[in-house]
Parts: C-alpha cells; sequence; structure tokens
C-alpha cells in the first residue's frame, strides 16, 4: 500500500533547488483526455433514433453502438493501465488520444452500421489510455514534489468528467441539429487533434515503472475474454445465456493459473489479494454505480412512462441531479481524508433509494426533483471518495492498471443496474417496478455502507 510520501533523496533534489511544484501544465492534457470517454458515451444517447434512421435499423441493432463501447472500455482500461505502468504515461496518451481521431473519422465517413459499430469500439480502446495515464502522472508528481494527497488535481479529474456527462447529450444534439449524427463523430477530430499538441509539448519524456520481461499476452487475452463474457450476460441476462457464466468461471479459472505463474503478470493476484483496501473500493466502486446508473436510466424510464413526462421535461427534472454531484465534489474535493465522504454518501444514497418508495404517478414535480438532487449528492462524495482511496491503496508500480480497473468496476456497475432495470421493468416502468428496484438499491447500498463501516484503513487517508 503507497504512504504517499517522497523518498529522501528526492527531498534532497528538492532542497537543491529543483522545483516542487506539481506540474500545472499538465492539468490541461490530463484533464482533456480523461473526458473523451464520457463525451462519447453521453452525446450517442440523443443520436441513437437518427443513426437507426439513416440505417434503416431498429433499437436492437443500434444498441450495439453503447455495447460496443462499453465492452471495449471495460476490457481497454486495465490493459491501456498495464501498458502505462510499463512504458511510461506519455507514449500511451499520444497513442490512444490518436486512435480517438481515427476512429472519429471512421464513424463520420461508416458506409454500414456495421463499420459504425467497429468505430466505436476503436473509440472505446482510444479513450481508455487517457484516465490510467493521468493518475499515473499525479502519482509521479507527488512522488517528485513530495505531495501526499494531490486532492485538487483528483477532484478537478472528477468534476471534468461529471461536468461532460452533464452537457454532453445537450452538446449531441446540437451538433446533431447543425450537420446530423455525423457530427458526434466528427467533433473527435478536433478533440484529439488537442490532445496529442498537447502531450507532445507538456507531457514529461518518462519510463514506465515496471518495465522489463515480455508483455503478458496471455494473461491480457485470458482476462478480456473472461471480462467479455460476463459482461455479455449482464447485457441480457435470461436462462438461455446463462451458460456465458460458465464460461466466464471457467476462463477466470484459467487467467489465475496463468496470473500466479507468469514471472511479470498482467494483474499481480498476489498483490492485489493481499490489498484488501483496494478490492473493497473496487466493491464500492461497482455499488455506487449500479445506484447511480439505476438512477439514471431506470429512473428516467418512470419519469417518462410512469409519470407520463415528455423527454425534455424528464432531463430537466434530472439535471438538479448532476448539478448536485458537481457541486459537492466542488465543495469537499480539497479534503483528502475519505472516510467522511464515504460514510455520508453511503448513508445518502440509503435515503435515496428508499425514498424512491414515495414516487407515484401522482407526485408533484418537486419532490421528483428532491428526489434527484438527494441521489447526486451520493453519487459525488463516493466517487470522488473511490476514486482518492485508490491513488493512495494501490501500488505505485501499478498505478495505471489499478486505475483502469476501476474503471472497469464503472461499467460493470452500469451493466448490472440496465440488467436490474430489464428485470424490474419487464413490464414497463411502472411504479410497482420502480418500488421493487427500489428494495434491490436499497440491499446495495446496505452493502456499500458495510464496505466502509467494515474498511478501517480508511482512517489512515488523511
Amino acid at each position: 500500500m503507497s504512504s504517499g510520501k517522497t523518498a529522501p533523496g528526492q527531498l534532497a533534489g528538492a532542497s537543491a533547488g529543483a522545483d516542487v511544484r506539481f506540474d500545472r501544465r499538465l492539468i490541461a492534457p490530463m484533464v482533456l483526455g480523461s473526458i473523451l470517454n464520457p463525451i462519447n458515451s453521453s452525446m450517442l444517447a440523443v443520436a441513437l433514433i437518427p443513426i437507426g434512421s439513416a440505417f434503416g435499423v431498429g433499437p436492437a441493432d443500434t444498441a450495439w453502438l453503447v455495447t460496443g463501447l462499453y465492452l471495449a472500455t471495460a476490457v481497454g482500461q486495465p490493459v491501456m493501465g498495464r501498458l502505462v505502468d510499463r512504458y511510461g504515461p506519455r507514449p500511451l496518451y499520444l497513442i490512444g488520444t490518436a486512435l480517438v481521431g481515427v476512429a472519429g473519422l471512421l464513424g463520420a465517413l461508416a458506409p454500414t452500421l456495421g463499420v459504425l459499430i467497429a468505430s466505436r469500439v476503436l473509440l472505446g480502446f482510444g479513450t481508455s489510455a487517457a484516465y490510467p495515464a493521468s493518475m499515473s502522472l499525479i502519482r509521479s508528481e507527488a512522488d517528485r514534489t513530495g505531495m501526499a494527497s494531490p486532492t485538487g488535481v483528483l477532484s478537478a479529474l472528477s468534476i471534468a468528467n461529471q461536468v461532460i456527462a452533464v452537457i454532453g447529450p445537450t452538446l449531441g444534439g446540437l451538433l446533431i441539429g447543425v450537420g446530423g449524427w455525423h457530427l458526434i463523430f466528427t467533433v473527435n477530430v478536433p478533440l484529439s487533434l488537442a490532445c496529442v499538441v498537447l502531450g507532445l509539448v507538456w507531457l514529461p519524456r518518462s519510463t514506465g515503472r515496471s518495465g522489463g520481461g515480455r508483455l503478458d499476452l496471455a494473461g491480457i487475452v485470458l482476462f478480456a475474454a473472461m471480462l467479455v463474457s460476463f459482461m455479455m450476460f449482464l447485457m441480457k441476462p435470461s436462462w438461455s445465456s446463462v451458460f456465458l457464466i460458465g464460461v466466464a468461471v471457467v476462463l477466470g479459472a484459467g487467467f489465475t493459473w496463468r496470473e500466479l505463474r507468469a514471472a511479470d503478470p498482467f494483474i499481480d493476484l498476489r498483490v492485489l489479494g493481499g490489498n484488501a483496501p483496494l478490492l473493497a473500493t473496487y466493491g464500492r466502486q461497482v455499488c455506487t454505480f449500479v445506484v447511480s446508473y439505476s438512477f439514471l436510466y431506470g429512473f428516467t424510464q418512470w419519469l417518462e412512462e410512469g409519470r407520463s413526462l415528455s423527454a425534455p421535461k424528464a432531463g430537466l427534472v434530472l439535471l438538479p441531479m448532476s448539478l448536485a454531484a458537481v457541486a459537492i465534489t466542488a465543495i469537499t474535493g480539497r479534503r483528502s481524508a475519505v472516510r467522511g465522504k464515504l460514510v455520508a454518501g453511503s448513508i445518502l444514497l440509503l435515503v435515496a433509494c428508499g425514498a424512491l418508495q414515495l414516487a407515484a404517478g401522482s407526485s408533484p414535480l418537486w419532490l421528483l426533483v428532491g428526489l434527484g438532487v438527494l441521489a447526486g449528492f451520493p453519487q459525488g462524495l463516493n466517487g470522488l471518495a473511490n476514486q482518492n482511496a485508490l491513488y493512495h491503496q494501490a501500488d505505485p508500480s501499478r498505478m495505471g492498471s489499478s486505475a483502469g480497473l476501476l474503471r472497469t468496476c464503472t461499467y460493470l456497475g452500469a451493466l448490472t443496474a440496465a440488467a436490474a432495470n430489464a428485470s424490474f421493468f419487464s413490464d414497463g416502468a411502472t411504479t410497482s417496478g420502480l418500488h421493487e428496484l427500489s428494495w434491490f438499491l436499497l440491499g446495495v447500498g446496505v452493502l456499500l455502507l458495510a464496505l466502509t463501516v467494515l474498511d478501517r484503513s480508511l482512517n489512515r487517508i488523511k
């Protein structure tokens, strides 16, 4: 577990006159690179219908545009993170952000839906590099400067991603209104160029922390196949697809066998297995985003069907939820301690999940807005606290892959939420279905609170 302290040699170098301030020039490329994934995830929400019309296909086919990005990102984040650990953040950042531009062009010029889906997969892999690279850069700068808790920079990453998630659908709608759905892909080209230029100019030329030896390609392939099998089941859980869980278990056993014997494993299971605090953080991340995405999609569906609001009105009702998450992150982001954030976030999350029982077809709008705001506060608190906890708990030499796995847990939470919504809303987004979903989310919230209260290591993060 990282203590976040600087070695004596580093302090000696600092006292010799080196600039020991955090290099603020790094913030622009880190933030711009890290928002590429959420902006591409959120803009597509308003483009599925026009894309389906353009290619003459239905929702079942266009859903693969979402699924492709989710799968590629969930697999790509830890893979890119491991490459960051080996070769340093700069080359992977540049390669990943350049791929985003290529994927944007491919999507804008796509002649078929299949090519468009391929561009989304490429986008998923390309956008997977910047966040692990950013976390690795923050760790390196903390080591160089002796800054134990760069909370301001960590909160800036979190706020930027939340803000983009809020404005993404609006931006997507504007782009489609100006030049059609192609523009939500084309916009990646200037964003990619900006990232590459900023990366070339300001990112330091540094080597990876754990280079040497062969890259564990077998471990990467087994991990990817295991994760894809499990996620494919979560996307459409049914008895006919339950065999995918068996496939995932077999692949997981093979992955474990391989990693325990590899000289330089893709994921060091011995170290990870001995790092209970980090495993708890991953568990909290999954729980946090099961609830967050259930509110984002499930509550939204109910607003439109159960409460009979139009899509624009439902969006306006949910806007304060996102603003509340951004606000609480900005207010608490300067404090490095995470236990208080997680305890408060877990309790507020339980209150929000329980409060869904109050929702009814005749509920006044002020009550529905209040439910959204109540759900926004724990989203901001828990997301920021989990990121900060990982920064302190992960092995510094594997910061990239550890950060990538945190993002993978986010998508596992999202897919679990999608499966829950599909199950409880099997007959439509009814009020009774929303209340049943509420009970499920309360169970998830109890687990989140337990993972927080029982984790005494959080007391050491100051």
